[in-house]
């Protein structure tokens, strides 16, 4: 996600741009944001161009642009798929990129998830989606966090920034991190940035 912030109670206008995802908590974005202040600082970094740690989600699906009433129908999506599935934790360690280290394209934090729970409930909200006749994803659900893209104009030497910085993060280790709830956030582009507005949640296991 490119950097934002949160804000609730949104007016909502004709089409708003959507997706689907896991907050994260306060102390989380604060070892992200010391993250990518670290790799600000290596040399190379000038080929990234880094997420603002108040604009990272665990994103479990890219909505895009739905109407307010596709919209209503989501919430009901998140309401069910949550009620189906009992909070847990996951562990937030290890870095990796897309597609591979010779020509990065994305840096992301690890999300070790053993119990599979967080892939169950992306599958029950991508199920739920189905039945709205969303479009499902295109490639198969990898939970990451996103630090940062390479920027398009980087050349040759993006793959070395990144390889150095899977070296040196290699023992990176946030520790364990609960998901309690699903959110329906709204994404407002501006010139200064994706400002994001929480739609709705739904607490996991039918909690409050």
């Amino acid at each position: 996600m490119s950097p934002g912030n949160l804000h609730d109670e949104p007016r909502i206008l004709n089409t708003l741009r959507a997706f689907i995802a896991v907050d994260l908590p306060p102390d989380v974005r604060t070892q992200l944001d010391a993250m990518t202040g670290r790799l600000r600082c290596l040399p190379g970094q000038e080929c990234m161009r880094f997420v603002a740690a108040s604009g990272i989600h665990l994103t479990l699906k890219f909505l895009g642009e739905i109407s307010p009433d596709l919209a209503a129908g989501v919430h009901n999506v998140l309401d069910d798929a949550a009620s189906s599935v009992p909070g847990f934790t996951i562990r937030i360690r290890g870095v990796g990129c897309f597609p591979n280290s010779r020509q990065p394209r994305v840096l992301w934090v690890d999300l070790d998830d053993p119990r599979g729970m967080l892939k169950t409930l992306q599958r029950a909200v991508e199920e739920g989606c189905a039945r709205l006749k969303l479009l499902a994803e295109d490639r198969p659900f990898s939970p990451h966090l996103t630090l940062g893209r390479v920027r398009r104009e980087a050349g040759a030497g993006a793959g070395a920034f990144v390889r150095s910085v899977l070296e040196s993060e290699r023992t990176l280790d946030f520790g364990e991190m609960p998901v309690d709830a699903v959110h329906l956030f709204r994404s407002d582009l501006r010139p200064s940035g994706a400002v994001y507005s929480r739609l709705h949640s739904a607490a996991l296991g039918g909690g409050t």
